[in-house]
């Protein structure tokens, strides 16, 4: 297994772990709630998450036509939860048509555009993006136990779900 498909596999994971996220909230309604102390929504979130990485990873690195709105990522409120799970899905299809085929060569050059102001090596950007997967990840289910107060966990970060994981013997 090569660099790109490490990564990959570690963004796929964790945009499964946001959906798992999404889905496990009972009322749907829950997942736009907002608490004095908590400033963005788990759906929120989870639209700032897909708009993130359709972006940079299928845009960006893919070519394809997302066309990214940040401001309404914030914005948005009580979307149907169907929508939000089908954003993290293409998200999720994009993760795989696009990084796991990066060549080295591909993630030792400049990203193609800038990021937060900042030129940085593909391979830096897409860690980047990683660890910024798992932050929000890890806000969304802040969030969920917090004002729903189901403190079962969804498994979040699951080693066991990377591409090259097998059971130990």
């Amino acid at each position: 297994m090569n660099t790109a498909e490490m990564i990959g596999s570690v963004m796929v994971r964790d945009l499964r772990a946001a959906r798992r996220e999404i889905e496990a909230y009972d009322h749907e309604a829950d997942l736009w709630r907002l608490s004095p102390t908590i400033p963005n929504s788990a759906g929120t979130l989870a639209l700032h998450l897909a708009g993130n990485m359709r972006h940079f990873i299928g845009t960006v690195l893919g070519g394809t036509k997302y066309v990214r709105n940040r401001d309404a990522e914030f914005a948005a409120r009580d979307v149907p939860r169907v929508e939000v799970l089908r954003e993290l899905d293409a998200a999720v299809a994009d993760v795989n048509a696009v990084v796991p085929h990066l060549t080295e060569a591909q993630l030792a050059a400049t990203f193609p555009v800038p990021v937060a102001g900042h030129r940085a090596v593909t391979e830096d950007v897409l860690i980047h993006l990683v660890a910024h997967l798992g932050y929000h990840v890890g806000q969304m289910d802040y969030h969920r136990r917090a004002l729903t107060g189901n403190s079962k966990s969804i498994g979040a970060m699951a080693p066991g779900e990377l591409r090259s994981a097998t059971p130990a013997t």
